[in-house]
């Protein structure tokens, strides 16, 4: 199969698509982006990459931070994490308040945002936030092994200025003793994990880990096989927020989305993959990501329900 050429005349079906979907406009810096943008990029187990379209610009990968933020928070309390946030889909809103009060300050997972603001809570542990900041931008860094990755300062400050919701969510949960630490400390990790910036083609490297078990070939093991298997499980039922069993039923990969128009999805043993276009659909989830993401899909067989010998 000719990957590039595939990749290549996805990008040329998705750029003539006139439905794009609509921008995040409650934070700033991403209600500029351009709807016309479009990036996919592929790093296969061997490590051969391709790429097609803005796959190279730095873009906010939003909530896909959660996926790296609970790779880190597992390493440092392991199963412990569970007694603190839960491993099933949500069925609502990515910013959901309503089960909090019902299932008493526990999140439903640590891909919506109670969750991963739980899961900021511990990776902050006794550290100042800046040192917690820095310790995920430099695993990010090391995963994709590229320095250049950034914070844009820009975006996480939009989303201090505006995160209310996220306010509402974080107090809740301190008042139910399921934070440890003042809210605008979490908050100031949170915030600035989601405005990490890389371009489809570092975050298809960086997704790489969980293609492999649990390892890089360059670097050694990251984690465990069994976590890597049980992250990529909880990408396949979380990941799209409330559009999590659609994603399943229309690609059957793994995947967790950003309201940056940004989607990691893995293939376990043979891809990463990235892709990115700004417009999301009424879930909050990148439209011609996903319609692109399903292309892929089909063109290759790239299934985790379908038989490995087909």
């Amino acid at each position: 199969m000719d990957l590039q050429a595939l990749i290549d005349r996805i990008r040329g079906r998705i750029s003539a698509e006139e439905d794009r979907g609509d921008v995040a406009t409650y934070i700033p810096g991403l209600a500029r982006i351009d709807p016309a943008r479009f990036g996919l990029a592929i790093t296969l187990a061997d490590g051969t990459q391709v790429a097609s379209g803005d796959a190279d610009t730095p873009f906010s990968i939003q909530s896909i931070s959660k996926v790296f933020a609970l790779t880190l928070a597992l390493g440092k309390v392991g199963d412990q994490l569970w007694q603190r946030v839960g491993r099933e889909p949500s069925g609502s809103a990515f910013n959901s308040i309503v089960q909090l009060e019902a299932e008493k300050g526990i999140p439903r997972n640590p891909f919506i945002n109670a969750g991963a603001i739980v899961v900021a809570d511990v990776n902050l542990g006794n550290h100042q936030p800046r040192e917690a900041i820095g310790e995920m931008l430099r695993f990010v860094r090391f995963l994709a092994d590229d320095d250049s990755i950034f914070i844009d300062e820009d975006i996480a400050k939009g989303e201090q200025d505006t995160g209310f919701r996220n306010m509402a969510l974080a107090n809740y949960m301190r008042a139910f003793g399921n934070l440890r630490h003042a809210v605008d400390l979490v908050l100031g990790v949170y915030f600035h994990q989601c405005a990490l910036a890389l371009s489809a083609t570092q975050l298809a490297q960086a997704g790489r880990f969980l293609m492999l078990d649990g390892r890089l070939p360059e670097q050694g093991r990251v984690i465990s096989p069994a976590r890597a298997r049980r992250i990529n499980a909880l990408m396949l039922t979380c990941g799209h927020y409330d559009a999590s069993g659609d994603f399943a039923f229309r690609i059957g990969i793994p995947g967790k989305s950003g309201v940056g128009g940004g989607i990691l999805a893995v293939v376990p043993g043979r891809a990463s993959i990235a892709v990115w276009s700004p417009g999301l659909n009424e879930n909050g989830n990148s439209k011609l990501g996903t319609l692109a993401l399903q292309m892929l899909a089909e063109e290759t067989g790239w299934s985790i329900f379908r038989a490995a010998s087909t």
